[in-house]
């Protein structure tokens, strides 16, 4: 299963196993995490703890499927997967 949008070249690969670029520093915040992106300059807002921590987990899993199951309840695995989706999108998250 993959997600992607129109403008995507490559698509959002929920076999593959993706990871927090090197380019990006996390700082925690109350309502989650802001990414900076050394590389392309962008802020971007991680709205939730648990997106937070399952961004930090990614690197830990061969796919971001394994990485869903092991952190959250299936029905909210499409919302956190659109939301990875969109953090690949702006380069805070990369394929391994």
């Amino acid at each position: 299963m993959s997600l992607s949008s129109a403008a995507e070249a490559p698509s959002f690969d929920l076999a593959r196993g993706w990871t927090l670029s090197p380019e990006v520093a996390l700082r925690p915040e109350k309502f989650g995490a802001l990414a900076y992106h050394y590389g392309n300059r962008r802020l971007v807002f991680l709205k939730s703890p648990e997106l937070v921590a399952l961004v930090e987990a990614l690197g830990s899993f061969d796919s971001v499927s394994e990485a869903l199951q092991a952190n959250l309840a299936p029905e909210r695995h499409a919302s956190y997967a659109q939301a990875l989706a969109r953090l690949a999108d702006s380069e805070v998250l990369v394929a391994r």
